[in-house]
């Protein structure tokens, strides 16, 4: 099934939202949503830092709300759409959820393994397949995460001035 662009965009501006939440806490802005019959049952950003919880990336946490939404853990024909190129992590909970297709914007060259690093949904021991659509709203995505990580090392740059000048005291 093929479908238009401009809903992948309808959603992917909705994961772009969520990674705006992130960014709004000092996380990483990766956002997610999680679709199903053309609706949105599930939402997640990137909050490890906030939660003290290694798994709360954007997909897990979207994930979670759309297994709670829907009183199921399997998300069977339900699609991902996604900020960022998923980690390891996150594409191992897209397999054991049964996402039938991830749609991401960015790719992730570092730690991406759903074409970057690796192509784990194309491993052959894993028991479900899973479909990809990149690039979508890839622009958009990337800058916010290049605008974050500039404001970040402005804020470095900025606490080891106030060192030196604290030093120079």
């Amino acid at each position: 099934m093929n479908e238009p662009q401009h809903n992948h965009e309808f959603f992917m501006a909705q994961a772009l939202e969520e990674a705006k939440k992130a960014y709004a806490l000092q996380e990483v802005p990766v956002g997610a949503v999680v679709v199903l019959n053309g609706e949105v049952i599930g939402r997640g950003f990137n909050q490890p830092i906030s939660s003290h919880d290694p798994c709360a990336h954007a997909e897990v946490m979207a994930l979670r709300d759309a297994a709670k939404h829907i009183k199921n853990y399997r998300l069977v024909d339900a699609d991902l759409y996604v900020t960022v190129e998923p980690c390891t992590m996150c594409s191992g909970a897209v397999v054991h959820a049964r996402i039938k297709r991830v749609i991401f914007a960015a790719l992730e060259p570092k730690a991406g393994v759903v074409c970057s690093q690796m192509t784990v949904f194309k491993q052959s021991y894993f028991n479900h397949e899973v479909e990809v659509v990149s690039g979508v709203m890839a622009q958009e995505a990337s800058a916010l995460i290049q605008d974050f990580f500039k404001m970040r090392r402005e804020q470095k740059k900025q606490l080891k001035l106030a060192a030196r000048e604290g030093e120079l005291d």
